[in-house]
């Protein structure tokens, strides 16, 4: 997922490039007007079918009619949708057509607004009346919605200046207008648990801040790892969706376990030398045999809190067929603050 920008005249190319360079897209163009650092395409219902499904946000450099009949054919869901907008050639205006909050046009537009010292039209109710958006707040801060409902009454009650309820196990920012500490619905809570219980019209936020460490032995089941780790979270109750990377140590790079869990949660791994989990900060309960195979007394606590930069381990050492693993929560602070 990247930005791509397209234009069709050699002005508006030119200020495709400059927005290019000062956003860090690419741009492409037709045959005729390209120039150095552009791209070309020949069907421009294919390049854009393309980059709607490798996701990309796109900025065209055109009528806005030329961007909606061109993303017409290929539009879904506003929670799928990429970014889309629309600068006329001479400069003057930037319009955000398609996912201003979840996709993040509206920001988007006011950056590319800024840059070229144009005006962005924004026309989202929120921003208009200077309301608390908390589909584009979540989406800036990587918070899935998965609540589509929850997250519509709760822009609905702001505009009618009707209170929204926050809850949060982290420590947070001073509170948006409208919105109060507690439990009023609609409301919205920050958490990286699965056994919370919030209301009926709460819309809960998972962010990414649990780090897996684990050990397993060789050759086990592809799906070994990805079973063991499931259900200790199940039983802990832990949100798989705030898992933000697995840890393990060298050793383990290319196990096939763990890369398949990677890929399912869609997180990375790291991987430590004996010697970088040795080093860990903590006391950790150790194992000779461990030791002599991978050259340090235990693998999935220490790789848990390295990950985790410090941050608390929440779940000590765990075995079950074959896979030991522990958890560990980076630290995290909510911010509402503009521009943090």
């Amino acid at each position: 997922m990247s930005l791509v920008l397209t234009a069709f005249t050699q002005r508006g190319t030119a200020l495709a490039c400059r927005l290019a360079a000062a956003l860090g897209g690419t741009v492409y163009t037709l045959p005729k007007f390209q120039r150095e650092g552009t791209e070309t395409y020949v069907s421009l219902s294919q390049w854009t079918g393309e980059r709607f499904a490798a996701g990309d946000d796109i900025i065209f450099v055109s009528a806005v009619g030329i961007a909606v009949r061109t993303i017409a054919p290929f539009l879904q869901d506003k929670f799928k949708d990429p970014a889309i907008l629309a600068v006329d050639e001479a400069g003057r205006f930037v319009v955000p057509i398609l996912s201003g909050h979840v996709g993040g046009a509206n920001r988007l537009a006011r950056q590319a607004a800024q840059v070229i010292g144009a005006t962005a039209v924004i026309s989202t109710a929120t921003d208009l009346n200077g309301c608390f958006a908390v589909d584009e707040w979540a989406a800036a801060r990587g918070l899935p919605i998965t609540d589509r409902v929850t997250a519509k009454a709760i822009s609905a009650a702001l505009l009618a200046a009707e209170p929204v309820g926050f809850t949060s196990e982290f420590p947070h920012d001073p509170l948006p207008e409208g919105v109060t500490e507690g439990t009023t619905v609609p409301g919205f809570a920050v958490t990286c648990r699965s056994d919370a219980a919030f209301p009926a019209g709460t819309l809960v936020l998972h962010p990414r801040v649990l780090a897996v460490g684990i050990g397993c032995k060789k050759n086990l089941p592809r799906s070994q790892v990805a079973e063991t780790v499931s259900d200790l979270f199940r039983r802990r109750g832990l949100a798989l969706e705030s898992v933000c990377c697995l840890a393990s140590i060298d050793l383990k790079r290319e196990d096939v376990g763990i890369r398949h869990l990677a890929e399912q949660l869609d997180v990375p791994c790291l991987f430590y030398t004996a010697e970088e989990l040795a080093a860990a900060e903590g006391t950790f309960p150790g194992s000779a045999f461990v030791r002599s195979v991978t050259g340090v007394d235990s693998v999935c606590d220490r790789a848990a809190c390295l990950a985790a930069e410090g941050g608390p381990l929440l779940v000590e050492k765990t075995a079950r067929d074959g896979v030991t693993v522990a958890v560990a929560r980076r630290d995290y602070f909510v911010r509402f603050e503009v521009g943090e």
